[in-house]
């Protein structure tokens, strides 16, 4: 474990923030090259500013550090997608093949590839299967379903080891939403905290399955720990922590924020939610590799208010 020398791409990001301290708290600081277009807001030596389109840069920087294994994280979201989708497929996949050859022609042993719920569409059952049909409704879906085909090709026909995961919405205090459909679950935190009101762009029963970013660190890094045999999905893991919709989040938050008032106003958005499933079947990643979410709806609220008390400095509840 000590011999790892990690590349995490797209470090500024609402996975990657979290996902560089994790692992630097497992493997050491200097052992996790952080790497962004931006520049973090506090410097540190093991930053490599990085346009991940530039496949050349990115050899060069794997060469540098004589890295062992990349988190690839930088993409467009799904909301953010649908503004510019041929912009967001040039961008997700570009950066995804230069991965996939910097691993190849560098001797990379593992890659990690984040792909989605975004994959389902409108036809999968309500609660997804591990192989259910893949039918997606967005231009972020349809890139995340490619990639975890090439994903399996690259396994098969280089031997290339890429472990994956299919995140539902991640919510954390540690980072701002980034333009995906779930956000609304974390903006509404920050929301109720500060004593504002919130006007949600989903309908209030609109159910979607979530995850704690807690948990969600936890399955990604078990995920990549696990022996090879261990790994039976060359694709991508299902993973499940939680579902709920704005109107359960809201009676959470009531708990603790008495006063707390929520409207709801549905956009495109709504639309993007309706072609996912309400439940994921995670079966697959606790059988293989011994997944197990540990929180609840309730904890994860208590945590996430907590957490946003002390950063906007309130009064406790």
């Amino acid at each position: 474990m000590k011999s790892e020398r990690i590349l995490v791409i797209g470090a500024n990001g609402q996975i990657g923030s979290v996902l560089v301290e994790y692992l630097r708290g497992i493997y050491g600081e200097n052992r996790i090259i952080a790497s962004d277009l931006r520049e973090p807001e506090l410097k540190t030596d093991y930053f490599e500013k990085l346009d991940a389109t530039d496949a050349a840069g990115l050899s060069s920087i794997v060469r540098k550090h004589k890295i062992t294994q990349i988190y690839h994280l930088a993409a467009i979201l799904s909301a953010n997608g649908e503004k510019e989708p041929l912009k967001t497929w040039d961008i997700n996949m570009q950066t995804y093949f230069n991965v996939l050859e910097a691993a190849r022609e560098n001797g990379v042993k593992k890659i990690f590839y984040p792909s989605s719920i975004a994959v389902f569409g409108v036809n999968v059952d309500v609660t997804a299967e591990q192989y259910s049909f893949l039918d997606p409704a967005t231009v972020y879906g349809i890139s995340k379903a490619a990639g975890e085909n090439w994903s399996n090709y690259y396994f098969k026909r280089y031997g290339l080891d890429i472990r994956s995961l299919r995140y539902p919405g991640i919510i954390s205090y540690q980072s701002m939403p980034g333009g995906g459909t779930t956000d609304y679950a974390v903006d509404i935190y920050h929301k109720a905290v500060k004593g504002e009101h919130f006007e949600c762009f989903l309908k209030e029963d609109t159910t979607l399955p979530m995850i704690y970013m807690s948990d969600a660190m936890d399955a990604t890094v078990r995920l990549m720990e696990a022996a090879s045999d261990k790994i039976n999905v060359r694709t991508s893991y299902n993973l499940a922590g939680m579902s709920f919709s704005p109107k359960e989040i809201a009676a959470s938050i009531r708990k603790l924020i008495l006063d707390f008032e929520i409207s709801y106003k549905p956009d495109f958005r709504q639309g993007i939610a309706e072609s996912w499933p309400q439940q994921i079947d995670d079966s697959f990643a606790k059988k293989d590799w011994g997944w197990r979410p540990t929180y609840t709806l309730d904890k994860m609220t208590e945590e996430m208010i907590s957490e946003l008390q002390k950063k906007y400095k309130t009064v406790k509840i």
